[in-house]
């Protein structure tokens, strides 16, 4: 179903920079950044929503209330 995947998708799309710091000191070799098995639309969007939270969060800053 395409909801499943979009879920696993944003799943491994957050989970992503964890494990890719894992991988460059050498552990959870068995765990991957990116599912080749569930690729697809819906996959990728959740991917590409989940591995962009970060970012997105820190895009907002911190914004001064004025009075």
């Amino acid at each position: 179903m395409w909801w499943q995947d979009l879920l696993w998708g944003l799943w491994n799309g957050i989970t992503a920079w964890v494990v890719l710091i894992a991988h460059v000191f050498g552990a959870w070799d068995r765990f991957p950044v990116y599912d080749v098995d569930r690729v697809g639309n819906w996959y990728d969007l959740g991917f590409l929503l989940g591995a962009g939270s970060p970012l997105l969060g820190m895009l907002s800053g911190r914004r001064a209330i004025r009075k």
